[in-house]
């Protein structure tokens, strides 16, 4: 049974050490354009959700409510040209203005688990006796495919591009492993 390494066990002192790049100083032009946007919170939700009011006073319509962004559901709003174009607050809503045409702003919904809790959840359920039984058996079948592919074939990366082809390629490779398997074994039973 594999155990979880005992040298990442105190990552977390780590996490708590200052990032050496937070401190840096903005100068010239950067320290000019520290201007603070508009956030998300500055934006006033409709109650049906279907638009939402900008804190210049225009109107933003609702382009998905079923989005996730790193994994958070949220509801997604986009500007109008007419609307956002001539606006005199663009350099305060959008990062660059001369760039961006319209504002786009997603608005995550309100009591729902983090990231960091689904992956303690995770990790829980690995940790129990059920989670160990199941990861040892997946360490017996599964993986050895994989190992076997990557590592005594050299299969380990695709080099074509598109979703199709690269699924052709990968179906090509398990194709590879099963004829060796076959190979092996005696059919004359």
């Amino acid at each position: 049974m594999r155990q979880r390494d005992e040298r990442y066990e105190g990552q977390e002192i780590h996490k708590a050490k200052p990032d050496p790049l937070y401190e840096k100083k903005p100068t010239g032009q950067d320290q000019q354009q520290r201007v603070r946007l508009y956030r998300p919170e500055d934006f006033l939700v409709a109650e049906d959700a279907s638009h939402c009011i900008c804190p210049a006073g225009q109107k933003l319509h609702s382009n998905g409510s079923a989005c996730t962004v790193n994994g958070r559901p949220c509801h997604k709003y986009t500007g109008s040209k007419a609307g956002c174009g001539p606006c005199e607050q663009r350099s305060q809503c959008l990062r660059h203005p001369q760039r961006t045409a319209v504002r786009q702003v997603a608005i995550f919904k309100k009591n729902q688990s983090s990231p960091n809790d689904v992956l303690q959840a995770m990790k829980q359920r690995i940790d129990s006796p059920e989670g160990r039984r199941r990861y040892s058996q997946r360490i017996g079948t599964v993986e050895p495919v994989f190992g076997n592919i990557r590592h005594n074939k050299r299969l380990n990366r695709f080099t074509l591009r598109g979703s199709k082809k690269v699924g052709t390629q990968w179906r090509l490779y398990c194709l590879v492993h099963n004829i060796e398997k076959l190979a092996g074994c005696d059919l004359k039973k």
